[in-house]
C-alpha cells in the first residue's frame, strides 16, 4: 500500500470533488462557505494547497484577489478550468516547504493540517507564518471525524498520528495520514503566537482563524 501523500491527490485529482457531493454535509458546506466568503471579503488571498479550486472559487466571489499555490500540477490544471467571475485568480505550483516569496496580508489553508504529523505541527505553523505579515489574518479549515460520513481510522501511530486506508476508483489503495484534532490542540500550540483566535466546529468541519502576531 502506498503511503505517498504527494501522488495520492495528483491520481486522485479527477475524483477529489466527489467528497462534496454527499448528501449529509450540504448544509456544512454552505456554511463554510459564507463563512470563508465573509472572512476574506475585499482582501487580497494567498492559498496554500488549492487543491482542485472547490474553496479557491468561493473565497473568490468576494477576496479582491487570490493567489492560489499547491504541489501537483495536476489539481492545479483542474482548478483553472473553473469559472473565476471577477477574473481575480492566478495560480502557482509550489511545495511550500521549499517555497520562497514575498509576505502577505491574508492567508487560507484548506485540508492540509489533517495530513501533518502531530510531532511536525510546531515546524509546519514556523513555515505558514513565514508567509504572513505581522498582524496578517490566518485561517484553516480541515474535517471533523463523523463516524457516518468519515472513513475509518485504521491505525495510530505511536506519537497518536491516525491513518485511513483510501482507495481510488482504479483500486489503487493509499495509506494516508489524517488526524483530527480539537480544540485544545490549536490553543496549546498557538497560544503564544496568534492574537484573536477562533475556532468555529461545525458537525463535518472546523475552521480555525487568528491574526499572527
Amino acid at each position: 500500500m502506498n503511503n505517498d501523500l504527494v501522488a495520492y491527490y495528483a491520481e486522485r485529482a479527477k475524483e477529489y470533488e466527489k467528497i462534496y457531493e454527499k448528501p449529509e454535509r450540504q448544509s456544512d458546506l454552505e456554511s463554510a462557505s459564507e463563512l470563508l466568503k465573509t472572512l476574506f471579503t475585499g482582501k487580497d488571498v494567498f492559498e496554500i494547497a488549492c487543491g482542485t479550486g472547490y474553496w479557491t472559487q468561493r473565497i473568490a466571489m468576494t477576496a479582491n484577489s487570490v493567489f492560489a499555490t499547491d504541489i501537483n500540477d495536476s489539481v492545479i490544471d483542474i482548478a483553472k478550468t473553473k469559472t473565476y467571475e471577477k477574473s481575480n485568480v492566478n495560480f502557482g505550483i509550489a511545495d511550500i516547504y521549499n517555497y520562497k516569496d514575498k509576505r502577505y496580508d491574508n492567508l487560507y489553508s484548506g485540508f492540509i493540517w489533517s495530513h501533518i504529523k502531530l510531532q511536525e505541527l510546531s515546524g509546519f505553523i514556523n513555515t505558514v507564518h513565514g508567509f504572513v505579515n505581522p498582524g496578517g489574518l490566518v485561517v484553516f479549515m480541515d474535517n471533523n471525524f463523523v463516524s457516518s460520513s468519515s472513513i475509518p481510522v485504521i491505525h495510530t501511530d505511536e506519537q497518536g498520528n491516525t491513518y485511513q486506508e483510501r482507495v481510488l476508483e482504479n483500486g489503487k489503495k493509499y495509506s494516508i495520514i489524517k488526524n483530527f484534532p480539537k480544540e485544545n490542540t490549536f490553543s496549546n500550540l498557538l497560544k503564544d503566537r496568534v492574537d484573536n483566535m477562533k475556532f468555529i466546529s461545525l458537525k463535518h468541519y472546523w475552521l480555525l482563524c487568528y491574526n499572527k502576531k
